[in-house]
């Protein structure tokens, strides 16, 4: 009997129904729909990168098993990616499996090797060390989005990553806040240094794995394999080195490092969560270095870019979300990227799990549910792009001195609603609605007040606007 892509697939459903419980099939397996089967190979049909990443993640084990029970062990499996609907993408399995974590092999005296020569990174005593470099291929700068937040530690990383030890920027110090992409960055320098020198070692720790490692050897004796280890890495990047803070010791060890490295025009990359001027408990010959090279911060997101960094979320993951909700989104979450990312990765998930579609109202309880240190309070800046989109206004129209009626309650009703349902003082409200002082949002307010009471059509304006603002 020949082999058809319903059959074959119908066969695996049966196989994987009987090893997961009924719910997880429904909802992970069933919306699954095979469209060809070529030689040994599947091509199934999912409805985004979520979901497939989510199927690999969890349960990649049970698939490859399934499909070597059905098409032997040469059995492959295509995920094809539905993306806007119309367009796909199709993406093979493993779709990880890139050799960016490849280093060149380092053979090891053989006094070394009698000694068991301890990498701390893979199990020790062979003869040719083969380096993982611990990079996360999901790190690249494909999707690290540029703003005027970033653009000087990425443009500085791009370069160090071009020609790593051929610039001035050795060390690189990239430090900003939590969650703003000092990881990310880190990361994405190793992978393009990886790809473009196949031949150099690249190397990326923690700093807290570094000094857990430093211990370790200490306890085992075994100090200078230590050091020689470190000292063979071609690209070192050392992520927080902020952890560093008063551990003498490690401080010391990572001075010999790092001045090994340098003298022998290898590159040291750096995070931190702070400048170096406000790094404390540190030796000053060490901060010292940390200034040599280039100290390049990540600010905040401004909203352009918060914006940005979730539309290309979404592209990547092939899922269709309106722009009020990425804008919603964005204007509710303006401090971490980490923290952005993460709500739209909960929004998905319920909208996936619970059945629902995405919209506004579903956006507003995850964040309120889910979103750790997110308060209801709305932002200036988003009750402003409400009103103007009401009022078929632009924001630079609602900011400006011109005293059209229609503009001027526009205006006026931005500043209502700020006062309303922000904490901010009036003189904030003021200076953000075109540079108004207190006195003016003030009157604002009182001419609201009036108008609901005097005027029909402007009190249908308020109520269609608070429904906007309120939670369902």
């Amino acid at each position: 009997m020949e082999k058809t892509p319903e059959k074959v697939w119908n066969n695996c459903l049966k196989f994987i129904q009987d090893n997961i419980s009924e719910q997880n099939y429904e909802t992970w397996f069933q919306p699954i729909r095979p469209i060809k089967l070529k030689q040994n190979i599947l091509t199934v049909e999912v409805p985004s990168k979520f979901f497939y990443e989510w199927l690999e993640e969890n349960y990649i084990d049970l698939i490859k098993a399934t499909i070597r029970k059905e098409l032997g062990s040469d059995g492959k499996l295509l995920y094809n990616i539905i993306v806007n609907n119309n367009n796909s993408q199709s993406i093979s399995l493993p779709s990880t499996n890139r050799k960016i974590n490849q280093n060149p092999e380092h053979y090891l005296p053989s006094g070394a090797v009698e000694k068991k020569f301890k990498n701390p990174f893979i199990i020790p005593g062979l003869k040719k060390v083969q380096i993982n470099s611990q990079l996360n291929i999901n790190y690249n700068f494909e999707n690290f989005i540029e703003g005027s937040c970033n653009r000087l530690a990425r443009s500085a990383g791009f370069a160090v990553a071009q020609k790593p030890a051929g610039t001035s920027f050795n060390p690189l110090l990239i430090y900003g806040g939590v969650g703003l992409g000092k990881t990310h960055l880190a990361h994405a320098i190793g992978i393009m240094a990886k790809e473009t020198h196949p031949e150099k070692t690249v190397l990326y720790v923690s700093a807290e794995k570094f000094t857990q490692q430093f211990i370790e050897s200490i306890r085992n004796n075994t100090t200078n394999d230590f050091s020689h280890f470190y000292q063979m890495i071609d690209i070192l990047i050392i992520d927080d080195v902020q952890f560093f803070s008063s551990k003498e010791k490690t401080q010391d060890v990572f001075f010999h490092i790092f001045n090994h490295l340098h003298q022998n025009n290898k590159q040291i990359i750096l995070t931190s969560d702070r400048a170096p001027v406000d790094l404390t408990g540190m030796e000053q010959r060490l901060l010292s270095r940390f200034k040599w090279g280039l100290s390049a911060d990540l600010q905040q997101p401004d909203l352009e870019t918060r914006i940005a960094i979730l539309k290309k979320k979404i592209q990547i993951d092939g899922i269709d979300i309106t722009n009020d909700v990425i804008e919603y989104l964005a204007y509710s979450i303006t401090t971490n990227i980490r923290e952005l990312e993460g709500a739209l990765i909960s929004l998905l998930a319920q909208a996936s799990l619970n059945k629902k579609e995405i919209s506004i109202s579903l956006a507003r309880e995850m964040i309120d549910r889910f979103v750790k240190n997110t308060t209801r309070e709305v932002s200036i800046d988003y009750i402003q792009k409400v009103v103007c989109d009401y009022f078929e206004l632009s924001i630079d129209t609602l900011k400006s001195k011109t005293r059209k009626r229609n503009i001027v309650q526009a205006r006026q009703l931005a500043m209502y609603f700020s006062k309303q349902l922000t904490k901010s003082s009036l003189a904030n409200i003021g200076a953000r609605c075109g540079g108004k002082d207190h006195a003016t949002v003030l009157h604002a307010c009182k001419t609201v007040n009036n108008l609901v009471d005097t005027d029909k059509d402007f009190r249908l304006y308020v109520q269609e606007l608070e429904k906007k603002f309120t939670l369902p």
